[in-house]
This record gives C-alpha cells, structure tokens and sequence, in this order.
C-alpha cells in the first residue's frame, strides 16, 4: 500500500512520462496538448489515465492510448496501466498550455 506522498510521486512520474510521448501530427506532447485529462494513482499503484485525441478519426486512435499505456507501465512503482478513452468534453484547441499554443503560434 502507498501512502498519498508515495501516490503523488508516482502521480508526478506518470506526467513526467506523458510530457515524452508527442501527437505525430503536432510537434507538442499529449500532456501540453491538454488530450489528459486525468490521472490517477491508487494505493496499490494501479494508473488510471483518461485520455482523449484531438478528434476521433485520428489516425493514431488505436495506437497512442497503447502508446501511453506502455510507456506509463515501464516504471518501476506502476502496478496495473489502464488507459481510458473520452470523448467528452470533446476536445478544443483552449485546452491546450499556454506553452502549447505559443508554440504552435495560437498566441
């Protein structure tokens, strides 16, 4: 069992992780994009990711989220990876960081 300090940790790395794995059409990881919108840890260390694409038909729809799921399962602490698709809210260019739009120029 994890306590909360060893859950945000691990919580930290998973978005550390995230921040490594980038959409194929847009040079901006998946983090900045805003496709997460949750993460969490248990105190098993089981991950639960909710994750959209910037529209449906991506073309990367069946392999990003297994691309996330298996880059979140290499580290050490992470039982259990599910990766959960959502399509709601539906994904506008707003949810993007600051950091994300500056340098796809939407600032």
């Amino acid at each position: 069992m994890m306590n909360e300090e060893q859950m945000q940790a691990l919580g930290e790395k998973v978005v550390d992780v995230l921040h490594s794995i980038y959409d194929p059409e847009i040079p901006v990881d998946i983090y900045e994009l805003g496709l997460i919108y949750d993460v969490r840890v248990s105190e098993d260390a089981d991950i639960e990711i909710d994750m959209t694409l910037t529209s449906p038909s991506c073309p990367v729809a069946e392999s990003m989220p297994e691309e996330v799921r298996e880059k979140v399962s290499s580290l050490d602490e992470a039982k259990e990876v599910k990766v959960i698709m959502v399509f709601e809210p539906t994904w506008t260019k707003e949810m993007m960081s600051e950091e994300a739009k500056l340098e796809l120029g939407f600032l």
